[in-house]
């Protein structure tokens, strides 16, 4: 089979062709495999969040990783899976009792919803567009109108749900846009090998695609776009026990923290990623592991002045979103953004001791490498790689 023929073309994946991609079949545990999975737990025994990418050896986590380094989740049992990479298996997981919690992108919601799927939007990660459209260098434009009649490469065909919205919030006539799943993780590499026109990216794996060899510029959404970013659901029904909602809390919490505490040293957070996983360390190192988190806390953080604390959602920004796929014919119904996503547990999350967390931060010994490293200098050269 010849490299071209190897990927599956569609011009503009049909909503039928969609739904077979992500919905055929059953989840199963042994596609996430067997550990930390049950069908159902009482009182959230372990507390399993899964993954939307298919891997755990990525920043994105960092909070996670960066939390339970420093004991934040206290004595609550939690447990991290990569998942399945079909980009809807986060919800489908979480909807079918094998997973707690999931981390899509607003366009994988939009599927749970779709289908029907009883989940809720409890904390919401993304308060910045973290998605992209990645070009070959010279190739690119700031007027997305340009990609109709193009190609864009996904790696998953339920990713056409992420990029369907953003490029039609542009003024792109989407049918004119044709799509190919080019698949996890290597759709960026076709895209440097001269397929297609174009490729969906997002904040963090810009600095991952450059240690890899891939180096491209970008029309960035954390510039562009009033689109919000993933999110962290759960089953609606979660929220109605006291015993689970009161997890919850404490769960996100230990989350908030980890976010607090990246936002304060984020050459610390970044080493308890890499402790976890030394393979990435060695792929990525100090500078551009840095370079990756601090592209992911503009994203997470957005404007604090105007939020909640971590995790609030915008709801007039969900509110857009859903106002747009609606339009597009991504959702049939239109949704009430207060119906699917809540603040009720930001407050709680956001409960904790930030002078102690500063204080965490500001006292961990970095290593000599990350030491060296000259944080600023890197913050002033964050988006040298957009599109001119």
């Amino acid at each position: 089979m010849t490299k071209e023929s190897s990927i599956s073309h569609s011009a503009g994946i049909s909503r039928r062709y969609f739904l077979q991609v992500t919905g055929a079949g059953l989840v199963t545990a042994t596609a996430l495999g067997a550990s930390g999975l049950r069908a159902k737990a009482e009182a959230y025994e372990k507390f399993t969040w899964i993954s939307p990418r298919g891997t755990l050896e990525v920043l994105d986590d960092y909070p996670y990783w960066a939390a339970k380094k420093a004991g934040y989740f206290g004595d609550l049992d939690t447990d991290m899976q990569p998942g399945p990479s079909d980009g809807t298996a986060t919800v489908k997981f979480v909807d079918v009792g094998q997973a707690d919690m999931g981390f899509p992108s607003p366009g994988v919601f939009s599927f749970a919803i779709q289908n029907g799927m009883k989940l809720k939007s409890v904390f919401h990660m993304g308060a910045r567009d973290t998605f992209s459209i990645a070009f070959r260098k010279g190739e690119g434009s700031n007027d997305l109108k340009t990609l109709e009649g193009k190609t864009i490469l996904l790696g998953s065909a339920a990713w056409q749900s992420i990029t369907d919205p953003l490029l039609a919030a542009q003024g792109v006539d989407i049918k004119k846009v044709k799509y190919v799943e080019a698949g996890w993780p290597t759709w960026g590499t076709a895209l440097a090998g001269g397929q297609g026109d174009a490729a969906l990216s997002w904040e963090g794996l810009r600095a991952e695609w450059i240690a890899k060899g891939l180096d491209f510029e970008y029309w960035l959404g954390v510039q562009n776009s009033k689109l919000p970013a993933n999110t962290f659901v759960v089953r609606a029904a979660d929220l109605e026990d006291p015993d689970r909602k009161a997890f919850l809390e404490k769960y996100l919490r230990g989350w908030a923290m980890g976010l607090e505490f990246g936002y304060q040293n984020p050459r610390a957070a970044v080493e308890a990623v890499f402790g976890q996983f030394p393979t990435l360390a060695k792929n990525l190192g100090p500078e551009l592991g840095t370079t990756s988190i601090l592209q992911q806390i503009n994203v997470f953080r957005g404007d604090m002045d105007k939020r909640e604390g971590w995790g609030s959602h915008d709801m007039a920004s969900w509110q857009g979103f859903f106002e747009e796929i609606h339009k597009i014919g991504q959702i049939t119904s239109p949704v009430k953004a207060e119906d699917v996503c809540t603040n009720e547990l930001i407050g709680p999350a956001n409960n904790f001791d930030k002078a102690k967390v500063k204080a965490d931060a500001d006292g961990y010994k970095l290593s000599e490498g990350f030491a060296a490293l000259d944080v600023e200098k890197i913050k002033a050269h964050l988006f040298d790689s957009a599109v001119k």
